[in-house]
């Protein structure tokens, strides 16, 4: 899988997820498998970009893998400016944002709300392949709802823009993240376009991987959600790809250290204040799967010192050993 000059260690991207896909998270998946990571969506409205959470957003020089930073906006101009900033700041691969369905975004006309607006689209895409000298990528999704299927069309423009990959989640705006993900029209983009198609929705599995790739002919798959407490997902879905075996769950103890070591760099990385904040949904998400978490979920979201979470994970580690 190549993007413009950059070829990627392996087929396996790790979705842009607001709120989700910081820094730390992005060099935890390239850690455990993942090809490369896309940061979560920087607005293209100038005035946001000196806040601390645009900041901290930012990729700077010395992360890991190759550097993609998505955007997201309406207004070609604004977002050709954005995307400038960001190579000025280190991007080396510029992602546009047609998928987001979230109000708030939809409501500024950006995200899959573009998806009604075609010709806005062409005008985005010209404008910021134009700005920059680093590769443009696009994510959307296959349309507006379930009678407003254009993803193909869409496909069709981005590539004559001159758009070097597509990601395209196999759901419509209208469907957020309900139902399962559509990968006939995910086929049909790949058959249209000869620019890499990447497939995202719903590759939760090794199997499901394997199935996806071949079903729909994609160069690559991207991962979200099921990433969420489960980084180490890539991996996993790498070995199988690569051998057709299954590798092994990580034990109790490997899964105790990620963690450990995740909510920690999270300290690091945003302060005490903001970063046990931000450690609560993750380790939310690292303790799904065990029933007699609940109650310790609980607690733990109620601790307001940084030092204090790390010994109550600890503690709980050591009482399911």
């Amino acid at each position: 899988m190549q993007i413009g000059p950059y070829q990627l260690n392996n087929q396996l991207i790790v979705a842009p997820m607001a709120g989700v896909t910081d820094r730390p998270f992005r060099e935890l998946c390239l850690r455990y498998g993942a090809g490369m990571a896309v940061s979560e969506m920087m607005s293209s409205n100038p005035d946001l970009w000196k806040t601390a959470k645009s900041q901290n957003r930012m990729v700077h020089e010395g992360e890991s893998g190759i550097r993609s930073v998505q955007i997201a906006g309406a207004d070609p101009k604004l977002m050709a400016e954005a995307a400038q900033f960001s190579v000025e700041n280190g991007a080396q691969i510029i992602d546009i944002n047609m998928g987001c369905p979230a109000k708030k975004v939809n409501k500024r006309l950006a995200g899959s709300a573009l998806l009604q607006h075609p010709a806005l689209i062409e005008e985005i895409l010209r404008s910021v392949v134009g700005a920059v000298d680093v590769p443009v990528t696009l994510k959307t999704r296959t349309g507006w709802d379930l009678d407003n299927r254009n993803c193909v069309d869409i496909a069709k423009i981005a590539e004559q823009c001159g758009i070097q990959a597509l990601a395209l989640h196999g759901r419509t705006k209208s469907c957020m993240y309900k139902g399962e993900a559509e990968y006939d029209y995910i086929r049909a983009a790949k058959q249209a376009v000869s620019i890499p198609v990447i497939a995202n929705g719903d590759i939760d599995s090794p199997e499901k991987a394997r199935f996806v790739l071949d079903y729909t002919g994609a160069d690559a798959l991207m991962i979200g959600r099921p990433a969420q407490g489960r980084p180490w997902i890539f991996r996993e879905i790498q070995h199988y790809l690569t051998t057709g075996e299954y590798l092994p769950a990580p034990s109790m103890d490997e899964v105790s250290g990620i963690m450990l070591g995740h909510v920690q760099e999270l300290h690091r990385f945003y302060g005490e204040y903001l970063g046990l904040r931000i450690a609560r949904k993750h380790v939310s998400w690292y303790l799904k799967e065990h029933a007699p978490a609940g109650d310790f979920r609980r607690s733990f979201n109620a601790l307001e010192d940084a030092q204090e979470q790390i010994d109550a994970l600890q503690g709980y580690f050591e009482n399911v050993a």
